[in-house]
């Protein structure tokens, strides 16, 4: 029987009066055989008739289907199959391992988008066909508990390739993407998608590591590549399964991660690197440095300071900010003593790619995680200081746009510095001092292109410099309101240019009631 004839039968049985339905007449075969059919269809290879037509056919007959017909005598592996061949149907279109973006690949893509709204809506009729059939199993319909654990992972994966806008996406296949999502969440009698893929508590096994078994093999060195959908789906079900059940899939997570951070290109290797800093997150410190771990992850991240991306650059870092701390506890649990620390490594680096960076970006990239890498060395920052110093002083002199991301970041450096290093800072007053006047006065003196609040906020980051550098200098930094010794604050290099020097000096009895009033009030809270 043809599928639009089997339809169009399956649709002629009505409901009896009390409201059980009829069997199927004799003539309408098998579920079993009419889906495996279909699966050969749309498997690998297939030809026969055009798969859009038995697509809407299918969606159809699986829609007036009859739960006791459809469910009656069916394998869980026939299903499953037929799942995973319209999967496949609606996925994007294989590539070669390297192969660069070529013309045409739009067009492609649209029709792969519209094979995946078409199969989504087949998958949601399916899903309501068992949500359906569990209700009614005390009417004669088989249990449909094992059909649902064969097809759930398939059907996760299909909704995480479509469900984010993508190349191969459009708005009609990311919504029904979205609400199979749902539909299948609620199926499984859970809450959220984390809690599908994690469990509801500690003790019960969700679906992750199902779904990773899936998707393993396409996260090999040579096949990852090839499925362009693949590497979304790993990194977009990632962070849905957080501490403590990641702990459980260490070794299913932590290669593929490795294994994307590690390609050519910058999207994959931020994709990557994003992989790594979630597993850091939410591993245990003991599981990560067991085997090395954590140093084969550290390995990988600082080569990639050599890049010169800014997006990667600040992912990087961020996620060495975290791992850091767990490589110097084991570190120090292993009694190991060395001059120089994983920490002082990397800023090292850091500094260096600072001194030379022209590039707006880079710098406040570097400037706005600088502060925290000076919080982690504490008094140690010392190591540092003639290089942090040339660092400090270079991007204090130089404006970077409309919100100064990277100065306001330097002076936040230049803050926690002083507080760490105090005992060091007399002897760099002078060169410290001039550079915060002069960028006061550049400040002050903006005509207009920087807004008043990045105003205020320089100035304000200025001052408390000011006042650190008082404190533990004994109060050798001192705002006087004559020009005389205004102008005397400043070092020996401009003496030259008086008017520049005379009109900073006007600018300090300005500037000196806000500064008075700072030191007031940090005195009063110190006290």
């Amino acid at each position: 029987m043809e599928l639009s004839g089997l339809v169009r039968a399956l649709r002629l049985e009505g409901p009896r009066d009390g409201g059980q339905p009829e069997q199927p007449p004799p003539a309408v075969p098998p579920a079993e055989q009419v889906l495996f059919q279909i699966g050969l269809l749309f498997s690998e290879g297939a030809g026969g008739a055009p798969k859009a037509g038995v697509l809407k056919d299918l969606g159809a007959l699986v829609e007036a289907a009859d739960c006791r017909w459809l469910f009656g005598g069916m394998s869980p592996a026939t299903l499953g199959e037929l799942v995973a061949a319209l999967n496949g149907y609606a996925a994007p279109p294989e590539q070669e391992q390297d192969a660069p973006d070529l013309p045409g690949k739009d067009s492609t893509y649209a029709a792969t988008a519209e094979r995946a709204a078409d199969v989504g809506s087949v998958f949601l009729h399916l899903l309501v066909k068992l949500e359906a059939a569990k209700t009614q199993e005390s009417l004669g319909v088989p249990m449909v508990g094992p059909i649902l654990c064969r097809v759930m992972e398939p059907l996760y994966i299909f909704a995480a390739t479509h469900i984010a806008e993508r190349p191969w996406t459009n708005a009609r296949s990311q919504s029904v993407a979205q609400e199979l999502l749902a539909l299948l969440v609620r199926a499984t009698g859970c809450g959220s998608v984390a809690e599908f893929l994690r469990g509801k508590n500690e003790d019960e096994e969700g679906r992750f590591g199902a779904v990773m078994g899936l998707l393993k093999q396409e996260l090999t060195k040579d096949t990852w590549k090839r499925n362009p959908a693949t590497k979304f789906v790993f990194s977009w079900t990632l962070p849905q399964v957080t501490r403590p059940w990641l702990s459980h899939y260490l070794e299913r997570v932590l290669p593929p991660s490795l294994l994307i951070s590690d390609d050519y290109r910058e999207e994959n290797k931020i994709l990557g690197v994003r992989c790594l800093h979630h597993i850091v997150l939410n591993v245990p410190a003991a599981d990560l440095c067991q085997f090395n771990r954590a140093q084969v992850v550290y390995h990988a991240l600082y080569n990639h300071l050599y890049s010169r991306g800014a997006p990667l650059i600040q992912a990087v870092l961020l996620c060495l900010l975290d791992l850091l701390p767990i490589l110097e506890r084991a570190q120090r649990q292993q009694k190991q003593t060395r001059p120089t620390t994983a920490c002082d490594e990397v800023l090292q680096l850091v500094l260096t790619h600072m001194e030379a960076e022209h590039r707006l970006a880079l710098r406040r990239v570097y400037a706005r995680t600088l502060p925290a890498f000076v919080q982690r060395l504490g008094i140690l920052i010392a190591r540092h200081l003639k290089r942090l110093e040339r660092v400090i002083l270079g991007y204090l002199e130089v404006c970077d746009g409309p919100e100064e991301e990277a100065r306001l970041g330097i002076l936040e450096t230049l803050q926690c510095t002083i507080e760490h290093a105090w005992p060091r800072m007399p002897c760099r007053l002078p060169v410290l001092l001039k550079a915060l006047l002069k960028m006061i006065w550049d400040v002050h003196t903006d005509q207009g292109s920087m807004p008043e609040l990045v105003k205020a906020a320089l100035l304000q980051g200025a001052t408390k410099c000011l006042i650190l550098l008082d404190r533990c200098s004994e109060g050798q930094v001192k705002v006087s309101r004559g020009p005389r010794t205004a102008s005397s604050l400043i070092p020996s290099p401009l003496e030259g240019r008086g008017s520049m020097v005379h009109a900073k000096a006007r600018l300090l009895p300005q500037s000196n009631s806000i500064l008075k009033a700072s030191v007031s009030t940090h005195h009063n809270i110190s006290t």
